[in-house]
């Protein structure tokens, strides 16, 4: 494989040219992009701020990324995701680099592609979120800590160790500090290696990582006085420990998340495995132990913790592209056709794999119109497009069942490139009908233009028992809330008394306002929203729906109300 094409050409089509295929998704997305936004608007970067309420539950880095990347290339989808997406091809390139340095260029290349075709990575590489750009920064500490401790003369490395963990610090908090030490003191311990311990203690390196975080440290808490104790204490220590949060999952929960983070390439391994040659599918004991640190320490961090996000075991993926890309490098140095239970097996999951893709994209059609509310699910897609959509996905799908291997036989050579491709092909593919699958549910672009056209200048547009950030994002206004404030609360309860009953309303307040000013416009969510509020008033229109958002004018004259009775 040429280097351009794995390290430069398809990260920039899969990263970073696609970036704008799917609008924003809420909640998450659109949350860091109007905090962006809004620091833009106020002039203030020092303090987070979504919807005018304080938000301290994160530190600023990717705020302010996006913020530069607005002002560059102006608020969309596009820009917003931008610096995820460079994030994730800063990470292919550091796979490259640890490859490269662990045994040389051509595994490092092989570690890259299989970074780059792995669902996971692809997936957060494309949300505006803060976990690519967390995976980034903590590897990138992660590696040089290495470098500076494993006989490397180049204090450069210390600095950049210390540098990094600031990066990682200021885009997620303590454990962009913490993770790297604690991976780092426990292989060296494991090597044995007690003097280099004191190594990973840099004064000058204390220096500059105190210069890079504590200006916005003081900044912040002179803005906020009780910032310390809600960052550090609540927003660290208590998230961790506690389910006050209420991510709590099972055990098991990241299991079947890097099995299916790991796919399509993964059913490829089984063939690439040779038992005769396993200790070739290795690096040198020194890098098997680091890496393997590395990638059990966050696993098992995370498997402990009271708290639990998809997300959070993001950095794992790259020890495991390191091993999956070397056992594919030293496999495609000779090439046998697996035989017995593994050929078997592999041809299995081959199959078995195109199978679940071809009942995933038939599954929107035969369910259309399908509403889930406990799951927040709605499908709705569009007949004619899905078709078209899925036919890409289909034939990747399918040529991954057979090319790779006809390719093998007939040539001798090019088995992983043909695989690469294919799973490229595959990914860049499914973005299409996921667009068509998700966007009517999960993105409030679809409302733009409704709200535009129904929703008279000036007047406010209420969002009823929902909190879609996308309104005020797409439409460029600000939207009062009734009920779901979320991770606003802490916010909410420091704004004057004025704004807070106009802009967060209980549900009591928002019956009494449609009283008080006989017209209001809102828009909802589900059905069982829908009803709620014709229970309450007799004149109510719906100016616009998709199945999944509604758009209202509610009407009050003077009848066809009653208080409000929480049930």
């Amino acid at each position: 494989m040429k280097k351009r094409y794995v390290l430069l050409i398809v990260p920039f089509l899969l990263y970073v040219a696609l970036l704008g295929v799917l609008p924003q998704m809420e909640p998450d997305e659109v949350r860091y992009s109007l905090i962006a936004g809004e620091m833009n608007e106020t002039g203030n970067y020092v303090t987070p701020r979504i919807k005018n309420t304080i938000y301290l539950e994160k530190p600023p880095l990717v705020s302010w990324a996006t913020a530069a990347s607005f002002k560059i290339f102006g608020e969309n989808d596009f820009s917003a995701r931008l610096f995820s997406g460079l994030c994730a091809w800063g990470c292919i390139l550091l796979v490259f680099w640890i490859g490269r340095r662990f045994r040389d260029e051509r595994t490092g290349l092989y570690a890259a592609a299989v970074l780059t075709i792995s669902a996971f990575p692809f997936v957060l590489g494309r949300i505006n979120i803060l976990d690519m750009p967390l995976t980034l920064f903590l590897c990138l500490a992660v590696w040089l800590g290495y470098l500076s401790v494993a006989g490397e003369k180049n204090r450069w490395f210390s600095y950049g160790f210390y540098f990094a963990c600031a990066l990682a610090f200021l885009t997620k908090g303590i454990v962009g500090v913490v993770f790297p030490f604690a991976i780092l003191g426990i292989w060296l311990v494991w090597e044995r290696r007690w003097r280099s311990l004191p190594r990973l203690i840099s004064p000058v390196g204390i220096l500059i990582f105190l210069a890079a975080v504590c200006p916005w440290l003081y900044l912040a808490q002179k803005e906020n006085p009780d910032f310390l104790w809600f960052f550090f204490v609540r927003e660290h220590f208590l998230r961790f420990t506690t389910q006050m949060h209420g991510k709590t999952e099972p055990f098991y929960y990241f299991l079947p998340v890097l099995i299916g983070g790991t796919l399509p390439w993964s059913v490829f391994l089984i063939r690439a495995w040779q038992p005769a040659k396993w200790k070739e599918a290795f690096f040198r004991k020194e890098g098997n132990r680091f890496l393997a640190v590395w990638f059990l320490f966050i696993f098992l961090f995370y498997t402990v913790s009271s708290s639990k996000l998809v997300t959070y075991i993001a950095p794992v993926f790259l020890p495991l592209a390191l091993f999956a890309g070397n056992i594919f490098c030293s496999y495609e140095e000779a090439p046998t056709e697996p035989a017995g239970k593994r050929g078997a097996l592999y041809r299995l999951l081959l199959w078995v794999q195109f199978l679940v893709i071809v009942a995933a994209m038939l599954l929107p059609p035969v369910l259309k119109q399908y509403h889930d509310p406990s799951l927040g699910l709605v499908i709705m897609i569009s007949d004619a497009c899905w078709w078209i959509y899925v036919l890409p996905v289909f034939a990747a799908a399918g040529l991954m069942a057979f090319i790779p291997d006809w390719t093998a036989r007939q040539k001798g050579t090019g088995w992983f490139l043909s695989v690469y491709l294919l799973c490229c092909l595959l990914l860049a593919g499914l973005l299409f009908p996921l667009n068509d699958f998700l966007s009517p549910y999960r993105s409030a672009l679809v409302a733009k233009e409704a709200i535009a056209r129904h929703v008279p200048q000036g007047k406010l547009l209420y969002q009823y028992r929902v909190n879609f950030y996308g309104i005020d994002f797409y439409n460029k206004i600000r939207t009062p809330i009734v009920e779901d404030f979320g991770e606003m609360g802490d916010g909410i309860a420091k704004l004057p008394e004025a704004e807070r009953k106009t802009y967060f309303l209980s549900r009591q307040d928002f019956f009494e306002k449609v009283r008080q000013k006989k017209e209001i416009y809102c828009i909802t969510q589900h059905e069982a929203r829908l009803r709620e509020l014709r229970a309450q008033f007799a004149r109510m229109d719906i100016l616009w729906e998709n199945g999944a958002f509604y758009l209202l004018r509610i009407r009050h004259e003077g009848k066809g109300w009653k208080p409000y009775e929480d049930s």
